[in-house]
């Protein structure tokens, strides 16, 4: 394991927010708060109190932001601005808590903080650790031509390509194939 579980949650997090909205996925999966219920249940996030409007405008717009990370990997410095601005506009007190069926470990966002002020900082602070890690390549975009996804590769050997093996990774896989096969046949 290269990071922390709580680590690799929030970028787990950070990859399944970017991938929420209409950049990445051709419409918005985040419309309402049904479905920002739905996220902050799919990634168990953790004490959150009930969320209202201003919850899905202020996830919406962090979401933009978390997604212009992935947008410059190769310039280290423009990203670590980015992350650095996430970070400096959440609260963040860093605090031991132990909850559910996890061991002790810390969060970064204040306690009491509404939902995107929490990911922010989480995620920011997640995101910070693997530009301290010296891994930002780690952060990329669906090779797949037609797929705007994000990922993160948390493999050991650095390899992945595609947002999903099933989707992306098996069509390209299969397209090469039969590009290799075309060109192989008796013409």
């Amino acid at each position: 394991m290269l990071f922390s579980h709580d680590t690799e949650h929030a970028l787990h997090m950070v990859v399944d927010l970017v991938n929420t909205g209409p950049a990445a996925a051709d419409e918005e999966h985040l419309p309402d708060l049904v479905a920002l219920q739905a996220f902050v249940e799919r990634n168990r996030v953790s004490d959150v109190c009930d969320l209202d409007a201003r919850d899905l405008d202020a996830t919406l717009r962090l979401r933009e932001r978390l997604h212009g990370v992935f947008q410059a990997p190769s310039d280290t410095e423009l990203t670590v601005r980015r992350i650095n601005a996430i970070i400096a506009e959440a609260r963040t007190t860093p605090h031991l808590t132990d909850h559910e069926e996890w061991d002790w470990h810390v969060h970064f966002f204040a306690p009491g903080s509404r939902l995107a002020e929490h990911l922010a900082a989480e995620c920011g602070i997640a995101l910070a650790y693997v530009v301290a890690a010296g891994e930002l390549h780690r952060l990329s975009v669906c090779e797949a031509p037609d797929c705007e996804r994000v990922l993160i590769d948390l493999s050991r050997n650095r390899c992945r390509r595609y947002c999903d093996s099933r989707t992306c990774g098996n069509r390209m896989h299969v397209a090469a194939y039969r590009a290799r096969q075309r060109e192989s046949a008796p013409g």
